[in-house]
């Protein structure tokens, strides 16, 4: 059977307008793995706004990767606009349709959608591509006598070891062999993903999978040697929503790739690390870790769910400069509730962390579609959803990259936020550089 894939291509947070591109479409090359592994032939095709009208004759299947909600207006005019046979098996999956499949499967005029993890899901659709009874297929949503059908939920699977490594040889090597991306340095690198999912409750992140599946020791470091060999790699990024939660998961990963040389860096939560743990990654090569400190003001922190305070900011930070690794904050701002104190409290701690914090990247809240704060738009005061009146269908506004959106609140509200972002700006900028 001949499988087509669709995933829109993804920008670097920090250099959107450059047009840079991230990282590698991850959903995408896992599912074409295990299709291909399967014995099936597949291809990958990109899609961004000048490339929507794709000749997909001749493929048997047809899937569209819908990784965010900001890209689905971008998918939609591909499916409209693409050229695909009448009787081609038409397949809807990722993270929009996790939260939404019954208006994804309507809206792409597909014959099923797929919901959470779909390696499996998807080899189980190909094999009724031609009869179209999923019935027996779990995870799914399909068409019915008057209303969707929605299977019973996939369990997750216990061993991610068992996937064949992403199918990263179906995209050009300069899409994933990358430079200049890697904790400042000129580094040779690829992206790679260790784990999966996030247990943590964060109220603006848009995580489905609650879940935490890691891959072992032995299984990174296989990949990891793929990739030096077949490429030439120097180090790594681990693009994991939230790499170090268990501390025995990672130092296992780190045992097993010590002895490779390579310099990496990961994401983590400030209070999940502790000195141990750090000096195992130090020494497996890790120069940076990247933390969701998100903000300065215990009051906006605790508004998020993040369960943290100003100390275990400081004690990351200062824990991972103690183990010779650069740490990295990510900060939001405009979380409703924001204002000229909560941001003055965000800038007093940067300025605190300033000899210790190596890079900062400063992102402006977005209500982003299958969060806490978007499904509870009321309670926050945000405006704007699909759930609101008013809705003209544009997802692009939940867009991550140099969003200036009025979200919640008052015009008041919104004034005051705007002089805070830039007083922050301001203040990032002249000590970390540019923000893009």
């Amino acid at each position: 059977m001949k499988v087509v894939l669709l995933y829109p291509e993804v920008y670097d947070m920090a250099r959107f307008k450059d047009g840079r591109k991230e990282f590698p479409p991850f959903g995408v090359l896992y599912l074409a793995s295990v299709v291909e592994q399967a014995g099936h032939q597949v291809a990958i095709e990109r899609v961004t706004h000048g490339r929507t009208r794709l000749d997909l004759s001749g493929y048997d299947a047809v899937g569209f990767s819908l990784a965010s909600s900001a890209t689905y207006g971008l998918m939609l005019q591909a499916r409209r606009e693409a050229h695909i046979d009448p009787g081609a098996l038409v397949m809807v999956g990722g993270v929009h349709a996790n939260f939404y499949p019954e208006e994804s499967l309507a809206d792409f005029d597909a014959h099923v959608a797929a919901i959470g993890e779909a390696e499996d899901t998807i080899l189980e659709l190909l094999d009724h591509a031609h009869d179209r009874d999923f019935t027996s297929v779990a995870g799914v949503v399909y068409p019915g006598e008057g209303r969707p059908v929605r299977t019973a939920p996939r369990v997750l699977m216990r061993d991610i070891d068992r996937l064949p490594d992403p199918a990263r040889h179906l995209l050009p090597t300069d899409d994933f062999v990358l430079s200049d991306r890697l904790a400042g340095t000129d580094v040779r690198m690829a992206h790679t993903m260790f784990s999966r999912g996030c247990p943590f409750p964060c109220s603006f992140c848009a995580v489905a999978q609650r879940r935490m599946q890691y891959r072992g020791g032995a299984s990174a470091r296989a990949e990891l040697e793929h990739l030096i060999d077949a490429y030439g790699i120097e180090g790594f990024a681990i693009v994991d929503d939230n790499f170090i939660v268990n501390k025995h998961k990672v130092a296992d990963i780190c045992t097993h790739i010590t002895d490779l040389g390579l310099r990496w860096s990961a994401l983590s939560r400030v209070d999940t690390v502790d000195q141990p743990l750090l000096e195992t990654m130090a020494a497996a090569g890790c120069i940076e870790v990247k933390y969701g400190v998100e903000s300065g003001s215990e009051r906006l922190l605790k508004a998020m769910r993040k369960n943290t305070t100003q100390d275990k900011i400081r004690r990351a930070v200062h824990l991972s400069a103690a183990a010779g690794i650069q740490a990295k904050a990510f900060i939001i701002h405009g979380y409703p509730g924001e204002n000229t104190e909560t941001t003055r409290e965000t800038i007093a701690l940067l300025r605190e962390l300033r000899p210790h914090l190596g890079r900062v990247s400063l992102f402006r809240f977005v209500p982003l579609p299958g969060t806490e704060v978007y499904d509870n738009a009321l309670l926050h005061r945000v405006h704007g959803t699909h759930h609101q009146p008013g809705f003209d269908g544009d997802w692009e506004r939940f867009h991550i990259h140099h969003n200036d959106r009025h979200w919640w609140g008052s015009e008041a509200d919104w004034e005051e936020t705007q002089r805070s972002y830039a007083e922050l700006r301001a203040f990032v900028e002249a000590e970390w550089g540019p923000q893009g």
